[in-house]
Parts: C-alpha cells; structure tokens; sequence
C-alpha cells in the first residue's frame, strides 16, 4: 500500500529551540511551535491553539539556534514521526512529533501591519486567505 506524509505548519515558537549535537557532530535542534486557528460558531468568533514539537538537523539546526527565539514565526515542511521508549518507571512512552526538512524564517510584524501583537502569525479560517 502506498503511503504519504507530508507535515506544512506555520506558526510562533513557543521558546527558544535547544540545539545540542550527536556523538557524529551533528546538530540537532528542538523546539515547540504555537499554531492557532481561529473559527466561528455561531456568532461568536473563537480561537484554539495547537502545540507541536519540531526536530530540526544540520545546519538547519544551527541556523534555527543562532536566529530563532521564543515568539519567532516559521513556517515548517516535514513529516511526523512517533517516537516510543520505556521510562524509568517501567511505563510505556510515546511522542508525536514533526521532523522538519526546511524552515522559512518569517519576518517580525509590528503591531500596526496586522493590529496583533507583533510576530504574531495567525492563520484565520473565517474567511481570510492564507498568506502564502
């Protein structure tokens, strides 16, 4: 059976991404992304908020170390994984995350080009088009 996945998300870090190395000197940088969506139901304008967890490597990784901070607007393609391992207290562990294979660094917005808070990035499902 043939089988896809393909992972786009834009979105604010919610931190600043932790980069550490392998044994092999590669990078390795971690971080998680805020990603709203904003909807209607009924008359009532509501908003939600996913929090995902991004693993960048390579240069990619330093670049998101020495560039990106907590608030920082990305916009990521990659693909999910699901990591599983046994902890400490014998229980069985499980972690989605998405493996990033490129990242766009979006430009910081003042508050007067969208009336947000500045970085922020919202993706608006009303009836706005995305930005891209």
């Amino acid at each position: 059976m043939v089988s896809f996945n393909k992972v786009i998300l834009m979105g604010n870090l919610t931190k600043d991404p932790e980069v550490r190395y392998t044994p092999n000197g590669i990078a390795v940088a971690s971080f998680s992304l805020a990603v709203n969506r904003k909807y209607k139901q009924g008359n009532e304008l509501k908003e939600e908020v996913c929090f995902i967890d991004v693993v960048v490597f390579g240069k990619q990784a330093e670049s998101s170390g020495q560039y990106l901070s907590k608030g920082a607007g990305v916009i990521i393609d990659g693909r999910l994984s699901q990591r599983r391992w046994e902890g400490e207290d014998g229980q069985k562990r499980n972690k989605h995350e998405v493996i990033a294979q490129s990242i766009q660094f979006l430009p910081k917005r003042s508050p007067s080009q969208d009336g947000g808070e500045k970085g922020d990035f919202v993706a608006d499902e009303v009836g706005e088009d995305m930005p891209f």
